[in-house]
Protein backbone atom coordinates (compact mmCIF):
# COMPACT_ATOMS: atom_id res chain seq x y z
CA UNK A 1 0.00 0.00 0.00
CA UNK A 2 0.98 3.72 -0.82
CA UNK A 3 0.42 6.70 1.13
CA UNK A 4 1.17 9.89 -0.09
CA UNK A 5 0.51 13.46 1.33
CA UNK A 6 0.71 16.59 -0.79
CA UNK A 7 0.10 20.32 -0.18
CA UNK A 8 -1.45 20.97 -3.58
CA UNK A 9 -2.13 24.97 -2.57
CA UNK A 10 -5.47 24.59 -4.33
CA UNK A 11 -6.79 21.75 -5.83
CA UNK A 12 -8.79 23.79 -8.35
CA UNK A 13 -5.92 24.63 -10.07
CA UNK A 14 -3.92 21.36 -9.12
CA UNK A 15 -6.47 18.80 -10.11
CA UNK A 16 -5.28 17.82 -13.96
CA UNK A 17 -1.95 17.48 -12.01
CA UNK A 18 -2.97 15.12 -9.14
CA UNK A 19 -5.33 13.14 -11.77
CA UNK A 20 -2.15 12.91 -14.14
CA UNK A 21 0.14 11.93 -11.08
CA UNK A 22 -2.33 9.33 -10.20
CA UNK A 23 -2.94 7.86 -13.43
CA UNK A 24 0.71 6.71 -13.94
CA UNK A 25 1.44 5.97 -10.23
CA UNK A 26 -1.99 4.91 -8.61
CA UNK A 27 -1.42 5.74 -4.67
CA UNK A 28 -3.84 3.84 -2.65
CA UNK A 29 -4.32 6.72 0.12
CA UNK A 30 -3.49 10.82 -0.92
CA UNK A 31 -3.75 13.33 2.00
CA UNK A 32 -3.93 16.66 0.68
CA UNK A 33 -3.97 19.95 2.29
CA UNK A 34 -4.29 23.31 1.26
CA UNK A 35 -6.84 22.43 -0.74
CA UNK A 36 -8.77 25.95 -0.67
CA UNK A 37 -12.26 24.89 -1.59
CA UNK A 38 -15.74 24.89 0.02
CA UNK A 39 -17.41 21.51 0.08
CA UNK A 40 -19.43 22.25 -2.35
CA UNK A 41 -17.11 22.85 -4.87
CA UNK A 42 -15.11 19.20 -3.94
CA UNK A 43 -14.09 17.75 -7.27
CA UNK A 44 -16.07 14.31 -6.05
CA UNK A 45 -16.90 13.09 -9.80
CA UNK A 46 -13.68 13.65 -11.31
CA UNK A 47 -12.20 12.04 -8.68
CA UNK A 48 -14.68 8.83 -8.68
CA UNK A 49 -13.80 8.37 -12.60
CA UNK A 50 -10.40 7.97 -11.52
CA UNK A 51 -11.26 5.84 -9.04
CA UNK A 52 -10.95 7.59 -6.02
CA UNK A 53 -13.59 7.92 -2.93
CA UNK A 54 -12.70 10.93 -0.86
CA UNK A 55 -13.60 12.42 2.59
CA UNK A 56 -12.75 16.58 2.71
CA UNK A 57 -13.07 19.47 5.03
CA UNK A 58 -12.66 22.79 3.46
CA UNK A 59 -13.29 26.66 3.26
CA UNK A 60 -13.01 29.11 1.09
CA UNK A 61 -9.71 30.67 -0.43
CA UNK A 62 -7.55 29.22 2.61
CA UNK A 63 -6.14 25.86 4.62
CA UNK A 64 -8.83 22.27 3.63
CA UNK A 65 -7.95 19.17 3.68
CA UNK A 66 -8.95 16.25 2.24
CA UNK A 67 -7.91 12.08 2.51
CA UNK A 68 -8.72 10.38 -0.97
CA UNK A 69 -8.64 6.43 -1.31
CA UNK A 70 -8.73 4.06 -4.69
CA UNK A 71 -11.51 2.54 -3.88
CA UNK A 72 -9.68 -0.86 -5.89
CA UNK A 73 -7.41 -1.32 -3.38
CA UNK A 74 -8.16 0.02 -0.13
CA UNK A 75 -11.86 0.68 -0.63
CA UNK A 76 -14.01 3.81 1.08
CA UNK A 77 -12.42 5.82 4.36
CA UNK A 78 -14.47 4.94 7.37
CA UNK A 79 -14.80 6.81 10.77
CA UNK A 80 -14.07 9.53 9.27
CA UNK A 81 -13.29 12.91 12.30
CA UNK A 82 -12.59 16.36 11.25
CA UNK A 83 -10.89 18.79 13.04
CA UNK A 84 -9.08 18.27 16.97
CA UNK A 85 -12.43 17.97 19.77
CA UNK A 86 -9.74 19.56 21.93
CA UNK A 87 -9.78 22.22 19.47
CA UNK A 88 -12.10 24.75 19.16
CA UNK A 89 -11.15 25.68 15.48
CA UNK A 90 -13.19 27.52 12.64
CA UNK A 91 -9.57 26.24 10.48
CA UNK A 92 -10.15 23.50 8.77
CA UNK A 93 -6.74 22.00 9.25
CA UNK A 94 -7.57 18.11 10.57
CA UNK A 95 -9.19 15.33 9.11
CA UNK A 96 -8.73 11.36 9.89
CA UNK A 97 -10.18 8.29 9.33
CA UNK A 98 -9.35 4.41 8.68
CA UNK A 99 -8.43 3.01 5.62
CA UNK A 100 -7.12 -1.06 5.29
CA UNK A 101 -7.09 -1.03 8.94
CA UNK A 102 -4.82 1.58 9.23
CA UNK A 103 -5.99 5.40 11.29
CA UNK A 104 -4.71 7.81 8.23
CA UNK A 105 -4.79 11.57 9.78
CA UNK A 106 -4.27 14.75 7.10
CA UNK A 107 -2.63 17.98 8.45
CA UNK A 108 -1.90 20.86 7.95
CA UNK A 109 -0.06 22.99 10.26
CA UNK A 110 0.12 26.38 11.21
CA UNK A 111 2.43 28.28 9.42
CA UNK A 112 3.49 30.70 12.02
CA UNK A 113 4.10 33.78 9.72
CA UNK A 114 7.21 34.98 12.22
CA UNK A 115 8.46 34.05 15.84
CA UNK A 116 6.91 37.53 17.31
CA UNK A 117 3.40 37.20 16.02
CA UNK A 118 0.43 36.29 17.64
CA UNK A 119 -0.24 33.39 14.34
CA UNK A 120 3.17 31.44 16.05
CA UNK A 121 1.45 31.76 19.01
CA UNK A 122 -1.51 30.19 17.69
CA UNK A 123 0.29 27.37 16.02
CA UNK A 124 2.37 26.68 19.46
CA UNK A 125 -0.89 26.14 20.51
CA UNK A 126 -2.44 24.33 17.77
CA UNK A 127 0.56 21.44 17.82
CA UNK A 128 0.23 21.40 21.81
CA UNK A 129 -3.63 20.87 21.57
CA UNK A 130 -2.42 17.76 18.38
CA UNK A 131 -0.27 16.70 20.74
CA UNK A 132 -2.82 15.78 23.52
CA UNK A 133 -5.71 14.41 21.07
CA UNK A 134 -3.10 12.07 19.68
CA UNK A 135 -1.57 10.77 22.89
CA UNK A 136 -4.72 8.33 23.73
CA UNK A 137 -4.83 7.42 20.09
CA UNK A 138 -1.31 6.20 20.05
CA UNK A 139 -1.48 4.66 23.53
CA UNK A 140 -2.95 1.21 22.13
CA UNK A 141 -0.29 0.57 19.72
CA UNK A 142 -2.32 0.57 16.61
CA UNK A 143 -1.42 1.34 13.47
CA UNK A 144 -1.56 4.87 12.57
CA UNK A 145 0.20 7.07 9.99
CA UNK A 146 0.53 11.28 10.51
CA UNK A 147 0.83 13.04 7.19
CA UNK A 148 0.38 16.64 6.01
CA UNK A 149 2.42 20.10 5.56
CA UNK A 150 4.03 20.48 9.28
CA UNK A 151 5.50 23.19 8.52
CA UNK A 152 8.90 22.35 10.73
CA UNK A 153 11.79 21.31 9.16
CA UNK A 154 13.23 19.36 12.42
CA UNK A 155 16.95 19.66 11.73
CA UNK A 156 19.69 21.74 10.00
CA UNK A 157 20.05 19.00 7.04
CA UNK A 158 16.18 19.64 6.23
CA UNK A 159 17.55 23.21 5.47
CA UNK A 160 19.22 24.37 2.57
CA UNK A 161 21.00 27.17 4.33
CA UNK A 162 20.63 26.64 8.36
CA UNK A 163 22.40 30.43 8.85
CA UNK A 164 20.31 31.93 7.29
CA UNK A 165 17.04 30.58 8.64
CA UNK A 166 18.15 30.34 12.51
CA UNK A 167 15.70 31.43 14.10
CA UNK A 168 13.19 32.01 12.03
CA UNK A 169 9.44 30.15 11.67
CA UNK A 170 9.75 26.93 10.28
CA UNK A 171 12.97 26.17 11.91
CA UNK A 172 12.37 28.04 15.48
CA UNK A 173 13.36 25.96 18.77
CA UNK A 174 10.43 25.52 20.01
CA UNK A 175 8.69 24.55 16.64
CA UNK A 176 11.51 21.29 16.89
CA UNK A 177 10.88 21.05 20.05
CA UNK A 178 7.20 20.13 19.37
CA UNK A 179 7.84 17.75 16.67
CA UNK A 180 10.33 16.06 18.71
CA UNK A 181 7.46 15.64 21.18
CA UNK A 182 5.59 13.68 18.33
CA UNK A 183 8.09 11.73 17.88
CA UNK A 184 8.18 10.97 22.21
CA UNK A 185 4.84 9.87 21.33
CA UNK A 186 5.98 6.94 19.23
CA UNK A 187 5.90 8.47 16.24
CA UNK A 188 8.74 7.50 13.20
CA UNK A 189 9.77 10.21 10.31
CA UNK A 190 8.77 7.88 7.87
CA UNK A 191 11.74 9.66 5.53
CA UNK A 192 14.65 8.81 7.98
CA UNK A 193 14.30 5.37 7.95
CA UNK A 194 16.17 5.66 4.99
CA UNK A 195 19.28 6.60 3.83
CA UNK A 196 18.76 9.29 1.80
CA UNK A 197 19.66 12.11 -0.66
CA UNK A 198 21.46 14.97 1.15
CA UNK A 199 19.67 18.72 0.15
CA UNK A 200 16.42 16.95 -0.34
CA UNK A 201 13.46 18.86 0.58
CA UNK A 202 9.82 18.95 0.08
CA UNK A 203 8.83 22.69 -0.57
CA UNK A 204 10.79 25.67 -2.21
CA UNK A 205 9.22 29.20 -2.48
CA UNK A 206 8.51 30.41 -5.51
CA UNK A 207 10.49 33.29 -5.65
CA UNK A 208 14.52 33.80 -6.14
CA UNK A 209 14.20 30.72 -8.37
CA UNK A 210 14.57 28.84 -5.36
CA UNK A 211 13.85 25.47 -6.94
CA UNK A 212 15.70 25.86 -9.62
CA UNK A 213 18.85 26.92 -7.23
CA UNK A 214 17.29 24.22 -5.16
CA UNK A 215 16.62 26.58 -1.63
CA UNK A 216 14.40 24.12 -0.39
CA UNK A 217 13.14 23.52 3.11
CA UNK A 218 11.70 19.52 3.85
CA UNK A 219 8.60 20.89 5.96
CA UNK A 220 6.13 17.76 4.45
CA UNK A 221 6.23 14.21 6.71
CA UNK A 222 4.80 10.82 7.23
CA UNK A 223 4.97 10.00 10.59
CA UNK A 224 4.08 6.38 11.13
CA UNK A 225 3.72 4.57 14.46
CA UNK A 226 5.52 1.44 15.56
CA UNK A 227 3.03 -1.06 13.92
CA UNK A 228 3.80 0.58 11.01
CA UNK A 229 7.50 0.99 10.95
CA UNK A 230 8.37 -2.74 10.28
CA UNK A 231 6.47 -2.90 7.45
CA UNK A 232 7.53 0.82 5.88
CA UNK A 233 9.56 -0.18 2.58
CA UNK A 234 10.40 2.96 0.99
CA UNK A 235 9.84 6.75 1.37
CA UNK A 236 10.38 9.33 -1.50
CA UNK A 237 9.80 13.11 -2.87
CA UNK A 238 8.14 13.10 -5.72
CA UNK A 239 10.39 16.39 -6.51
CA UNK A 240 8.90 16.02 -10.57
CA UNK A 241 5.95 17.47 -9.60
CA UNK A 242 7.81 20.45 -9.03
CA UNK A 243 8.84 21.26 -12.12
CA UNK A 244 5.69 20.94 -13.76
CA UNK A 245 3.62 24.28 -14.88
CA UNK A 246 1.77 26.38 -12.31
CA UNK A 247 2.77 23.92 -9.77
CA UNK A 248 2.81 23.53 -6.08
CA UNK A 249 5.35 24.98 -4.21
CA UNK A 250 5.65 21.75 -2.85
CA UNK A 251 6.08 18.19 -3.53
CA UNK A 252 4.39 15.04 -2.68
CA UNK A 253 5.65 12.69 -0.51
CA UNK A 254 4.89 9.07 -0.75
CA UNK A 255 5.63 6.07 1.59
CA UNK A 256 5.08 2.48 0.58
CA UNK A 257 4.09 0.08 3.62
CA UNK A 258 3.79 -3.56 3.09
Amino acid sequence: MQIATWNVNSLKVRLPQLLDWLSRDPVDVVCLQETKLVDAKFPIDALAQAGYAAAYSGQPTYNGVAILTRRETVGEPSDVAIGNPLLEDPQQRLISATVAGVRVISAYFPNGQSVDSDKYVYKLGWIDRLLEWLQPQLADGAPLALLGDFNIAPEDRDVHDPAAWAGQVLVSEPERERFRALEALGLVDAFRLFEQPEKFYTWWDYRQMAFRRNMGLRIDHILVTGALRGRVRECRIEREMRKREQPSDHAPVVVRID
